[in-house]
């Protein structure tokens, strides 16, 4: 062990079918590199077995997964909330991914070697199976957030994301509690934090293993339209 702790925060909405392959591939990962770590799974107001299949991971790695649930309010809003109990926890480190198995735990190891050197480990999803609306999202995502925050970054929004503790806190503290997208907001917060050590390693996005994987046009306007409306949380 290293004797840094790790709490992965992992919001989750309707993955009943994927989220058990998830959560034992990433434990895998963990025990290969010796890593002490909580899980909090944040139950999104998921509508299928999503809570039942989370409750039996849960009886099978005593103490290791804590169970957090809410009414549907969206990605973001179920980011914030596992960001605040980690936040407040005892952890060293804390990691962000998602549960449709899109996080590929193989590039973990890396992340956490280089972690000794650096307050913020962030993929940059350099190639991604999971379609070019998702593709289009992102640059689209991309290029307003560099253009209303003017700060620099390659994936703003990007879901695989090892952060200290309390980096992650002091971020935190800056960025509204009703901004939608808050990884969004997240990471600007963290790129204006003054001498922050910041690694950016190139990824490999897989195809989503379940859930909804539609997105349409109209998906994308909306999402322009947010961040829009809500560009001032995003104003130094």
């Amino acid at each position: 062990m290293s004797g840094e702790r790790l709490a992965i925060v992992m919001p989750v909405y309707n993955e009943a079918a994927v989220l058990e392959q998830v959560v034992e591939e990433w434990q895998a990962a963990l025990r290969d590199e010796a890593v002490e770590c909580e899980w909090i799974a944040v139950d999104d107001g998921s509508t299928d077995s999503t809570g039942e299949v989370l409750r039996q991971l849960a009886a099978r790695h005593p103490n290791r997964i804590r169970i957090m649930r809410q009414s549907n309010a969206g990605h973001g809003a179920a980011c914030r909330r596992g960001y605040v109990e980690a936040a407040r926890s005892g952890v060293d480190w804390v990691l962000q991914i998602d549960s449709d198995g899109q996080c590929d735990p193989r590039y973990f190891a890396e992340f956490w070697r280089a972690r000794e050197a650096l307050d913020c480990v962030f993929g940059r999803r350099s190639s991604r199976a999971d379609g070019a609306g998702r593709r289009l999202v992102s640059a689209v995502c991309t290029a307003l957030v560099t253009l209303i925050a003017r700060v620099p970054a390659s994936d703003f929004n990007v879901p695989y994301r090892l952060m200290r503790r309390n980096t992650l806190a002091a971020a935190l503290a800056q960025v509204r509690p009703e901004f939608e997208l808050q990884n969004v907001g997240l990471t600007v917060a963290l790129l204006r934090l003054p001498d922050i050590r910041w690694m950016w390693r190139p990824i490999h996005f897989r195809a989503r293993a379940g859930g909804n994987a539609s997105l349409n046009v109209r998906g994308i306007v909306r999402l322009a339209g947010r961040m829009l409306r809500q560009r001032g949380a995003l104003r130094a």
